[in-house]
Parts: structure tokens; C-alpha cells; sequence
């Protein structure tokens, strides 16, 4: 019988739970929603623990549909939301606060004084991360500083910090009752807390932010023998991987290689490029970060550059606009028309990411007509996220030296024909898609085999990846260079809505 290795995926919008056998083959799965919480304008918060129990959940349901005991899983996986914060008690596994999600933009007024001391290249130096609302350092801060007795509690080690990795891993092996509380580097590395160097945390950083140290997760690698899970239907099963999201995605997609990169498209677009054992320092906007590391092995980095509203634009034009009744939708409107109609869509709802890290920037549509038809702002739309893709491969580029030949592609968006053609044609590269779709939840299935000794290293994992699709550039070159000149011209209107 082939091993099988389950995978806890907790994303921005749903929870899911996989069990993958040796071959990459879904064997079960089980998915939730949970809430978005938008008390005011740019905060974004969720329910830690209706995610805790919707972990609960689609672990019971899958393994029940499969008809699986805990002894048929070689190791359980774990990757998560990125930057998410969660700030909850030691003594009963209660949050002290919603979390603040990565896109939650409420600590934005605290980053002049920042800027002006100790200045951004003390950050960017430290952490290979821009100072941003993104992170988790200052969410962290502002928790303390508004939430009562958060410091207190803090400070004597009872109120625990951690990303949604560390908090869904700290319920599984015990909670209040010797719960583990650690971190894997990739998550850390997103918390701007964590010298991308020593891969510890970093007592300057910690003093700037003033945040106690007791509240913080142990930092291992991302794939070892973290503990054993306690709740029933895993009982006994050893967690052996952690990745952020996008590493994971990473990983998944076996770009294991300096110089491999794939883009993530979900909620936000996440593009990640493996620099080997080097921290490449960005001079185009881009972050700096780790991408693995395998136990006793030195870490992996990667340029990232990251996109806020991808999925989440076509989830905007479905819920607040109602131009379609179901996200799939969107592709036959956009289908009804040949080209964009001069329209283009920036979606800086809060701000824009890489490569402009704008947090004042706002959401435009430029180019309107009377001509303009709602199938034009379908295709604005789709044309956005790839739009902004070209962006950050072309930082990438610039800051790498490297030419990529194709791009690796995964998530929702990826169903999408018309989008996926349109990349192809804009970033004039061939876009490819792997056989298996689930590749965030299949790079921490990977990192928990490691771990397991389920899959001997990264040779045997890229040995196991398959393409299922590309699609090859098609557009005239003079077409290319107006459509992304006009889109430059979008972005730059943009910029800077909101007064400093």
C-alpha cells in the first residue's frame, strides 16, 4: 500500500483538509468557508477559532470519507494564510483579539514614524522586507497597545503570538495542555521580526516594535518532526511540515532550482523565485524570503513579489457589483467581446503591494467610454492580475539577472483559459500548468514526507511533477507594449490617493 500523507491548507477565504498519496494523487478532501470580518473600512479580521473548528472539521469529514484511521497517515503537513495574526491566551486557547488578516491595513498611520526612525533600511536590511501595514511585527504592536491586559499578559508569557501556522499547531498537539508553540522559518520570515541571517529573532526588532519575546513561537526548519497531533480522528500522526502559503506553493511545484519560479493566483498573486542559498537583496520593490529549509540542511531563499487583489477582484465585481452570479462566470462575459474596450482596472483596494508598496494608493478604472460594455470590465478585470504579474516578474528579472523561460502556474484562477492565454502574451513567456492543481497544500504534503521519510530528497520530489497545460505567448509585440503602456498610465493614477 502507497504511503499517505495529509495536508491541513488554511487559506485567506477556506480551510482544507487533503490526504495525498506517494504519487500526488488526492485520495480525499473536505474544504470550509469561514467569515471576513470588516468592522471598518481596511481592517480585515478572522475568527480564530471558527477556523480552529473548521480544521476540525474537514480533518474528521475526510478522513471519514475515506474511511481512514490515523495509522494509515505516514505524516500530516501544515501550511497557512501568511502574516495573519492571532494574539490568544496560554491558559485557555482563547484569542485575545480577532486575528488581523495580511491584508488588514489598520497600523498604515504608524508607518511615517517609522520611516523617519529607525528608517526603512533598518527593516529592509534586518528582514529583506519593506516596512509595510503587510506584516505581522506592527499588527502585533497594535494588539498590545489596544487590546486590555494584552501586554501584561504578554510580557509575563502568558498571551502567545502566532500566525495561523503556530495556532492551529500549538490546538493540534495539546493546546492549553502542552500545546507545542513554534514556527517554521517561512512563516517567521513574514513576521518582520526575524534576521533573514541567523534565522532567529531579532532583539532590535523587538525593541523597535516593543514586543516581548516571550510571546513569541520557537523558529524550526520546514520539515522535521514537529510533535504528534492529539485530536481523535489524526491521534499519534507526526507533524512533520510547515510552509507560509506561497513557499508551500513553491515547493509544490518542485522549483527547487535557482532561478525557478511560479505565480500563485487565489485571493492575492503571489510569485516566488528560489535564489539557492543566497538572500538576494531587491533593488525593485521586491521582498526578500525565506522559501525552505529541510531539517539539518542550510535554508533556500526566494524573491517574492506580491499582488493584493487578484481573486478577490473577481469576488468584488460577483458580490458587490452582482455583474455575474457565480466567480466561473466571468470568463464567458469577458469572452463576449474582443479586447478590454480601452478599460483598465487597478484594484488598489488597500494600496498596492510589489513593486510599488503604496499603502495610500486606492482602486481606479481608467479608460471609460460610452462604448464600454460590462464584458470590457469582465476583461479589465482578468486583465489586472496579469497586468500586475508582468510587473513583478519584470522587478524579478531586473533584480535576479535571470530570464525566465517559463512560468509555473497554480491555483483557482488557473481554470481560466482566457487569463491564462493573456499572461502568456503579456510577460511573453510560456505559462505552465502542473497536473496536480493543489500545489500549495501538496508542497507541505511534501515537506511532511521529507520529514517522514516518505520521499528521500528534492530529486525524488521533482521527479513526481507533471505539467497538464501551457500556453504559449500569441500576441503581436506592438499590441504588447501598448497594452502595458496603457496600464502603467492606470497604476500611476493611482498612486497616492489618499493625502500623507
Amino acid at each position: 500500500m502507497s504511503a499517505l500523507i495529509g495536508a491541513i491548507d488554511q487559506g485567506t477565504s477556506s480551510t482544507r483538509f487533503i490526504v495525498f498519496d506517494d504519487s500526488s494523487r488526492i485520495v480525499a478532501s473536505s474544504q470550509m468557508e469561514h467569515a471576513q470580518i470588516y468592522p471598518r473600512p481596511g481592517w480585515v479580521e478572522h475568527d480564530p477559532l471558527e477556523i480552529w473548528r473548521n480544521t476540525e472539521t474537514v480533518i474528521a469529514d475526510a478522513m471519514r470519507s475515506a474511511q481512514l484511521q490515523p495509522q494509515d497517515l505516514a505524516a500530516l503537513g501544515i501550511t497557512n494564510q501568511r502574516e495573519t495574526t492571532v494574539v490568544w491566551d496560554r491558559r485557555s486557547g482563547a484569542p485575545l483579539y480577532n486575528a488581523l488578516v495580511w491584508q488588514d491595513t489598520r497600523v498604515a498611520d504608524d508607518l511615517p514614524g517609522y520611516i523617519e526612525s529607525p528608517g526603512v533600511e533598518f527593516f529592509r536590511s534586518r528582514t529583506g522586507l519593506p516596512l509595510s501595514s503587510y506584516f505581522s511585527g506592527l499588527k502585533i504592536r497594535w494588539i498590545l497597545d489596544h487590546v486590555p491586559d494584552a501586554r501584561r499578559l504578554a510580557e509575563r508569557g502568558d498571551a502567545l503570538f502566532g500566525n495561523i501556522d503556530t495556532f492551529l499547531l500549538w490546538h493540534l498537539t495539546g493546546g492549553p495542555h502542552g500545546g507545542l508553540h513554534a514556527t517554521d522559518v517561512t512563516n517567521a520570515s513574514r513576521t518582520q521580526l526575524m534576521h533573514l541571517e541567523t534565522l532567529d529573532w531579532d532583539a532590535d526588532l523587538l525593541a523597535v516594535f516593543d514586543i516581548p519575546r516571550a510571546m513569541l513561537p520557537a523558529i524550526r526548519s520546514s520539515s522535521e518532526r514537529f510533535g504528534a497531533a492529539v485530536l481523535e480522528p489524526i491521534r499519534g500522526v507526526t507533524i512533520g511540515g510547515i510552509l507560509g502559503d506561497q513557499q508551500a506553493a513553491l515547493v509544490g511545484q518542485a522549483c527547487f532550482r535557482p532561478g525557478e519560479a511560479k505565480n500563485t493566483y487565489g485571493t492575492g498573486c503571489f510569485l516566488l523565485m528560489n535564489t539557492g542559498e543566497t538572500a538576494v537583496r531587491s533593488r525593485s520593490g521586491l521582498l526578500t524570503t525565506v522559501a525552505y529549509q529541510i531539517a539539518g540542511a542550510r535554508p533556500h531563499y526566494a524573491l517574492e513579489g506580491s499582488v493584493a487583489v487578484t481573486g478577490a477582484l473577481v469576488q468584488w465585481l460577483r458580490d458587490n457589483l452582482q455583474i455575474i452570479e457565480r466567480s466561473a462566470d466571468i470568463e464567458a462575459l469577458a469572452r463576449s467581446v474582443p479586447d478590454n474596450g480601452g478599460a483598465y482596472f487597478v484594484p488598489a483596494f488597500s494600496g498596492l503591494y510589489a513593486p510599488h508598496w503604496n499603502d495610500r494608493a486606492r482602486g481606479v478604472v481608467a479608460g471609460l467610454t460610452r462604448f464600454v460594455t460590462r464584458g470590457h470590465l469582465a476583461r479589465a478585470v482578468l486583465e489586472a492580475t496579469a497586468f500586475q504579474t508582468y510587473e513583478v516578474l519584470q522587478a524579478m528579472e531586473t533584480d535576479s539577472g535571470v530570464s525566465l523561460e517559463a512560468l509555473r502556474v497554480d491555483g483557482g484562477m488557473t481554470d481560466n483559459g482566457l487569463l491564462m492565454q493573456f499572461q502568456a502574451d503579456i510577460v511573453d513567456r510560456v505559462v505552465v500548468r502542473p497536473a496536480v492543481k493543489e500545489t500549495t497544500a501538496l508542497g507541505a504534503a511534501f515537506a511532511a514526507g521529507i520529514a517522514a521519510g516518505v520521499f528521500r530528497d528534492a530529486d525524488d520530489l521533482r521527479a513526481r511533477w507533471a505539467e497538464s497545460h501551457r500556453w504559449t505567448p500569441a500576441m503581436a509585440s506592438d499590441t504588447r507594449d501598448r497594452l502595458v503602456r496603457e496600464w502603467t498610465k492606470a497604476v500611476q493614477r493611482s498612486l497616492d490617493w489618499l493625502d500623507a
